[in-house]
């Protein structure tokens, strides 16, 4: 009786961890799937001929297969990390937007995609707001509210004290230039604002309140040589 209990458990050990790599098999699914959906509506509807495609999971795996060489900058990829934190398929497209616009620079250039990857590593901080500026641009053009590159960005991007020895621009300045270019092309989304009661949102506007009135005048008179504050 007692053997036959020991036997019982065990299959019912095996069969819990076989209904739980199943479930976890279905999640990981499930997630490609919205990665795939979200990435080639935006590859279709901004026409991007280039050859892009999607992955997800966890960051020192696909570092592992980086060093093989298996993987391109025309991959995308939604690091579990940063998948995590994102809530709405705006934001989803946001990050996936920003990744396209680097991955699909890598084929411009004369003919040789490594002159764009050249070109962007001399000057990082230039092209950083570029590809923000074409995140927002593919979103529109998808049907996504560009809102959500600056939920997503406000909630994943920490501020740091000075970026003058960075490669990266201080996150204030990012948001900066991404609320004027939806100022001044999109502002219908500003108008009907679906996002003025999320709470990263409500963030955004409280800690940006000189650069949107700044960003503004800027639409408003783009002879002035006025520039965002970074602090």
């Amino acid at each position: 009786m007692k053997k036959l209990f020991i036997i019982f458990s065990l299959m019912l050990g095996t069969l819990s961890g076989y209904a739980t790599e199943e479930a976890v098999l279905q999640e990981q699914n499930s997630i490609q799937s919205r990665i795939n959906r979200v990435g080639t509506e935006i590859l279709n509807s901004n026409k991007i001929e280039k050859r892009i495609i999607f992955a997800n999971g966890k960051e020192e795996k696909i570092g592992l297969l980086k060093g093989n060489k298996t993987l391109t900058k025309r991959q995308v990829i939604v690091y579990d990390n940063i998948y995590k934190q994102i809530e709405t398929d705006d934001e989803l497209a946001g990050f996936i937007a920003r990744e396209i616009a680097l991955a699909s620079r890598s084929y411009d250039g004369l003919g040789d995609g490594w002159l764009s990857s050249v070109k962007i590593k001399a000057a990082p901080k230039k092209y950083e707001l570029v590809f923000d500026k074409l995140a927002v641009d593919y979103m529109v053009k998808a049907g996504y509210n560009p809102l959500g590159l600056i939920i997503l960005i406000n909630k994943t991007c920490p501020q740091v004290r000075q970026d003058k020895l960075s490669s990266k621009n201080l996150t204030s300045k990012r948001l900066g230039y991404i609320y004027e270019r939806i100022y001044s092309q999109y502002p219908s989304f500003l108008v009907d604002n679906e996002y003025l009661t999320n709470t990263y949102y409500q963030n955004f506007l409280l800690t940006s309140l000189e650069n949107r009135k700044i960003a503004k005048k800027k639409v408003e008179n783009p002879s002035a040589n006025r520039k965002l504050k970074y602090e």
